[in-house]
């Protein structure tokens, strides 16, 4: 097949840092082509260079064997290339049918409303997808939402199709349909580059895979000239995965007790309704579901940053219901949010000084009314050695760290006090292999000294892999609780989308 996209010794550099250096591989007409890297390894950096948004600053790109220069995303676009996000571009107030037409070009002031939802509508029937133009996106499934942006795509005639984590968000059901979809596309001469952490995905839709590490393509490999095992050596290197083992630790004793929880958002609407779950001492219990079915409210209101509106929360024998986020740390429950920049640290403070942002009161890093940098700069190379980060020199804004070295910076502040309960949101999102496995021991360790956590995941895989038990929801209500180790991933899909109920909590 010839080459659709070749992309030809890329160099991008910012200020200090060398994002891309001499970076090559090529695109095959009709290929599904996968990129893997560690976190900082260029993935976003090259997409960013490939649609638009950043100019290289030395190498060539061409299409169709023609030489390309893009000075916007618009410019990517008119060569054919289009990217889906992992954060989508709608408007949720706006329809289906209004929100395709708004990525389209040229469409005239005065247009023929049902010649447009015909070509839409002839796409979706193309791809079996069930999709009501009439209906607002905000009421849509982030599923569906997905579809959408592909649509967009389709329907400007892209040939080159980017998804960058496109499984991050869906069902086991949602993924396999989304493959059947990318295989009939490249099955009609579509091309796509396909950005995953997930091995068995990999596996399962490549033709071909390139390594990208610290900025370099050091390997582009053909189905069947690789396995898993040595995708993962290659994209480690000589850093090594950290090893661990799980333990069946959960007790009788119930180290947090959630009664009738009910919680409600700025416009009055549920997020969680009548919401009753046990945790146990040592547990690792799981919680499933699609984004935005509650999950992020329950992590938020047992930590304190959110109210509830009814209900009780029990932890070690205290009310914690109606707590701030500091009481609800003192009362030994710590927090790995959701969004770790944004709000799990402080970005251009160092890492020393995000070390202790929760015991910073502590008699341990005062004299009298100063702080003893001393004692602070003792904590932190003890942390930084402890939960092996690559801090860079002493002062560095913590912002400067890659994604995997930020969440254990995170962590390691989070576990210094000996929590009892730690509530993880997605802790692993967004880590590359080494970092998430990291993370995972981290949590299989605290089990086995009697920490319980909350292990908020939409990797079916990695929740199916550490917990003990796994409680599904579905718009703000617990479907119910499995054993992993007796339900499939089918079964929990399906919990997942509200179309079975499980066991009790």
């Amino acid at each position: 097949m010839p080459d659709l996209l070749q992309i030809e010794h890329i160099r991008k550099t910012f200020p200090g840092v060398i994002a891309l250096d001499d970076v090559s591989f090529s695109v095959a007409e009709g290929e599904i082509h996968t990129l893997l890297g560690e976190n900082g390894a260029g993935k976003s950096t090259l997409m960013n260079v490939l649609t638009g948004l950043y100019h290289p600053d030395r190498g060539t790109i061409r299409v169709n064997c023609q030489p390309v220069a893009f000075a916007s995303p618009r410019d990517s676009l008119a060569c054919g290339i289009g990217m889906v996000h992992q954060h989508f571009m709608l408007v949720p107030a706006h329809s289906v049918f209004e929100n395709i037409l708004l990525a389209l070009d040229r469409v005239p002031n005065l247009f023929s409303r049902k010649k447009y939802q015909a070509k839409i509508q002839q796409l979706l029937d193309e791809f079996d997808l069930q999709l009501d133009l009439a209906t607002p996106v905000w009421k849509l499934s982030i599923g569906a939402q997905q579809w959408i942006e592909l649509i967009k795509l389709l329907m400007r005639d892209c040939r080159l199709l980017i998804l960058d984590e496109p499984t991050a968000v869906l069902t086991p059901q949602e993924s396999a349909r989304l493959f059947k979809v990318l295989l009939k596309l490249k099955q009609r001469g579509k091309s796509i580059i396909f950005i995953s952490h997930k091995m068995r995905e990999v596996m399962e839709i490549s033709d071909r895979v390139t390594i990208l590490k610290k900025g370099h393509s050091i390997a582009s490999l053909s189905r069947g000239n690789y396995d898993d095992k040595r995708l993962a050596a290659l994209m480690i290197g000589e850093d090594m995965i950290p090893q661990w083992e799980k333990r069946a630790q959960a007790g009788d004793q119930i180290i947090l007790d959630i009664r009738q929880l009910a919680v409600r958002n700025d416009r009055g609407l549920a997020d969680l309704e009548d919401f009753n779950l046990q945790l146990r001492k040592g547990e690792i219990l799981g919680i499933a579901g699609v984004a935005g079915n509650g999950q992020k409210a329950l992590a938020e209101v047992l930590t304190g940053l959110k109210s509830a509106s009814h209900g009780q929360i029990l932890a070690g024998g205290q009310d914690l219901t109606s707590s701030n986020a500091r009481h609800s740390y003192i009362a030994g429950i710590a927090h790995i949010p959701e969004d770790r920049k944004s709000i799990g640290i402080a970005p251009d403070m160092s890492v020393d000084d995000n070390l202790i942002m929760k015991n910073f009161k502590n008699g341990t890093f005062n004299r009298w009314i100063f702080q003893d940098r001393k004692a602070i700069r003792r904590n932190a190379a003890e942390k930084i050695e402890q939960f092996a980060i690559k801090a860079g020199p002493d002062g560095t804004p913590v912002r400067y760290l890659s994604g995997g070295n930020i969440q254990k910076v995170i962590i390691a502040r989070e576990l210094s006090e000996r929590p009892a309960v730690l509530v993880a949101l997605y802790p692993t999102r967004g880590l590359d292999i080494g970092s998430a496995e990291y993370v995972h021991k981290v949590i299989a360790d605290g089990a086995t000294e009697g920490m319980s956590t909350i292990l908020i995941s939409e990797d079916l895989d990695e929740l199916l892999k550490l917990s003990d038990r796994i409680a599904v929801m579905f718009r703000g209500k617990l479907i119910g609780c499995v054993d992993p180790q007796n339900t499939s991933r089918e079964e929990i899909g399906l919990m997942m989308s509200g179309e079975r109920q499980g066991g009790a909590a």
